[in-house]
């Protein structure tokens, strides 16, 4: 593989696309998400990562000119690759929990956020996007108790029924949607107090 300064990985992947420079960079993107995931993925680690990989080319060749040369290109491009697995292992695993779910305001706000998934998202928009969803993530993850999250998982993002979940926690319908609600209203609380953004404030970020 030939070694290449900055300027050359930009010029060879920006229009007309190298495709050799394309598979070395490719090869490259493939051998740092493999040492970084095998231990986060037990199966089909190959094929995930070259899902991954062809991800974060995708990202890569659409953001190339906002490159800066402040470090070298490939650890730039290994960083995005690095960000679009981890931020699809954490989707994958909330995947059915909508932004929407966790701030919806007491006036019932309809609009649901095309989360991350918006081509029309410029690089600062997307940036303070990902840090509300780390943000969210870990709030779940440390701000609501046992019975909360599991109520949380299994409802928002496990589509379970409701008297089914409450079965299953040995509680009863009306206990479990004051669970429910308790819980949300922690996560909005939280939300605010860390970010200083109300819940409308929040959804706007995602309609900008």
């Amino acid at each position: 593989m030939n070694r290449r300064t900055n300027e050359e990985w930009v010029q060879q992947l920006s229009d007309p696309i190298d495709d050799q420079a394309l598979s070395d960079l490719r090869e490259i993107l493939l051998r740092g998400l493999r040492a970084s995931l095998s231990n986060r993925i037990n199966t089909d680690l190959d094929a995930i990562t070259e899902d991954f990989a062809q991800d974060a080319l995708l990202k890569i060749l659409k953001s190339i000119e906002t490159f800066r040369g402040e470090s070298r290109f490939t650890t730039w491009a290994q960083k995005i690759a690095i960000h679009v697995a981890y931020t699809e292992l954490r989707r994958r695993r909330w995947k059915d929990i909508s932004l929407q779910e966790i701030v919806e305001t007491p006036e019932g706000d309809e609009y649901t956020p095309a989360i991350l998934t918006d081509p029309a998202t410029n690089p600062e928009q997307e940036v303070s996007q990902n840090n509300i969803f780390d943000i969210i993530y870990n709030m779940i993850e440390s701000d609501l108790t046992e019975r909360q999250r599991t109520a949380i998982i299994a409802i928002l993002q496990g589509g379970m029924p409701i008297d089914q979940v409450a079965e299953k926690m040995d509680t009863n319908r009306n206990a479990l949607y004051k669970l429910i609600h308790d819980a949300r209203k922690r996560l909005q609380q939280s939300l605010e107090d860390r970010t200083g953004l109300t819940a409308h404030e929040v959804l706007a970020m995602f309609e900008q």
